[in-house]
């Protein structure tokens, strides 16, 4: 059969529009889950004293990242980098925005901005807690506070329901939970239904310490957890009433470890360890993944899941290759940080890599004092003495009547030297520091030269002794949130990019 030159431009154009229309219609709709200080306390991790059912359907239906990552063990820096795939020195989010911090740039690329620009609805429920908070362009945002009253929890579905079936065209929605941030509250709209007591359970292992007083509010972390899981399920089942479960991609992250001892604000695996869980049916086959993997990795890979347009010199990684079982050639370290959380009381600059087995920390001003370890136990005292109507725990107790390496490396925690190295295959907790081993010197310079070649490729702006200074200068000057608010934080002009 003969074609005209004519007839086939027109069979080719009606193909290539064709074409545009399956692959627009291919466009999967992205459900992001967030939940706030949440280590991988999750049944499906191992933790059997956690009461998750439905998280732990989700693991199996999809990937269970076993090592998985956040770039900053803070609210604002976490949440700042999962959405815009930078680090928090790259982005400039390096503290809490109630606290004043912000981006260097406010066009800084993020996820809502480039999933618009793809043709999706962006929706965002619960806190998004970045400044400037106009720079994610979300098209509707419900719940828009913390909520650590955990009011009106049934609202989370609601808004979702709503904004699920609100049109055909694909969708991005976040939905970010109060829990299990403290203050750790035991029960809620009869949520959990069976609430844990301190006899149920045991302090995470990375604390090193279990007295019967701790023991009581790990109970109610467990029980904000268990009401967390809950939520999630309810969310679960509106995805799946709106008949649009299986286009979706459903990604559920902490966004940090537990505000615990040794966990939330340090580059402890307690602070920077978090569950990560990844469905997407038809595209993933169901596996646990042990690569080193980081909430960076996220943006790059639902912006070539969606089609989205990509964006230049993101330091993550898509995870696509890892969507199907089988061996994958994947980076051979991860590197993360801190800077500071409020200010004054928590600031205390530190870098971090791990590979497969060992993990150095180098703090930028050693053998100070961290001001935050205090400050955590202070908290602490302060959170059991508000719940339990003035009676007191003695965490200086505990931890002086633990065992010898424990003890020690809360003295560690308390000052650091310069380098930290730890085994984490016979110390996964991170007790014995062996940075002054001289059987451990080559793995010490090796990872002493990968985190140097990580920090110079991604432009650390802390390499600057000047630059370090001045920030150390500028947040030593704030010991009040009130401060900001009279004056703008001006490391945006010294250390921006």
């Amino acid at each position: 059969m003969k074609h005209t030159l004519s007839s086939i431009v027109h069979i080719s154009s009606v193909f290539v529009v064709l074409f545009a229309t399956v692959v627009e219609a291919a466009q999967p709709n992205v459900l992001l889950i967030v939940s706030e200080d949440n280590g991988p306390e999750i049944g499906c991790y191992g933790d059997l004293c956690a009461q998750t059912p439905h998280l732990d359907r989700l693991a199996s239906e999809g990937i269970r990242f076993e090592r998985a990552y956040v770039p900053q063990a803070g609210c604002s820096q976490s949440r700042a980098s999962f959405l815009t795939g930078l680090y928090p020195h790259q982005h400039g989010q390096i503290g809490l925005a109630t606290w004043g911090f912000r981006l260097f740039r406010k066009d800084t690329a993020n996820l809502p901005r480039s999933l618009k620009a793809a043709g999706y609805r962006t929706g965002l429920i619960g806190k998004l807690h970045i400044n400037p908070a106009s720079a994610f362009p979300f098209d509707v945002h419900q719940i828009t506070t913390a909520n650590f009253q955990r009011r009106d929890l049934a609202g989370y579905a609601r808004h979702a329901e709503s904004f699920i079936n609100a049109g055909e065209e694909p969708f991005f929605l976040s939905v970010n939970y109060p829990d299990p941030h403290d203050p750790w509250i035991r029960q809620v709209d009869g949520l959990p239904k069976r609430p844990q007591s301190a006899a149920d359970v045991k302090s995470m292992p990375y604390m090193g310490v279990d007295s019967p007083e701790l023991r009581e509010m790990v109970a109610d972390y467990y029980n904000c957890i268990a009401r967390m899981d809950s939520l999630v399920g309810d969310l679960l089942a509106v995805l799946q009433r709106s008949g649009k479960a299986a286009d979706t991609i459903v990604v559920y992250i902490g966004d940090h470890g537990a505000d615990m001892l040794r966990g939330k604000r340090t580059c402890y695996e307690g602070g920077l360890r978090i569950p990560m869980l990844l469905r997407w049916p038809g595209s993933i086959v169901p596996q646990i993944r042990q690569e080193l993997v980081s909430t960076l990795d996220l943006m790059p890979t639902l912006l070539a899941a969606t089609q989205s347009e990509p964006v230049e010199r993101l330091p993550g990684r898509a995870l696509q290759p890892m969507f199907q079982p089988g061996e994958v050639k994947w980076r051979p370290y991860f590197c993360g940080e801190y800077h500071s959380h409020g200010a004054a009381a928590n600031y205390f600059p530190q870098r971090c890599i791990r590979d497969q087995r060992y993990k150095l920390i180098e703090s930028l001003l050693p053998k100070s004092v961290h001001p935050d370890y205090e400050n955590t136990i202070t908290k602490l005292h302060r959170d059991y003495q508000r719940r339990k109507s003035g009676r007191v725990i003695n965490l200086h107790a505990a931890i002086a009547g633990a065992a010898p390496k424990v003890q020690a490396a809360y003295e560690t925690a308390r000052r650091p030297p310069r380098y930290q190295l730890f085994d984490l295959q016979e110390d996964p907790y991170e007790f014995h520091n062996l940075a002054a081993s001289a059987e451990h010197e080559k793995i010490l310079e090796r990872l002493r030269r990968e985190l140097l070649k990580w920090r110079e490729e991604t432009k650390d702006p802390l390499l600057d002794d000047q630059k370090l200074r001045l920030l150390t200068n500028e947040v030593h000057s704030v010991t009040k949130k009130s401060v900001t608010k009279r004056r703008a934080w001006q490391y945006p002009k010294y250390l921006g990019q």
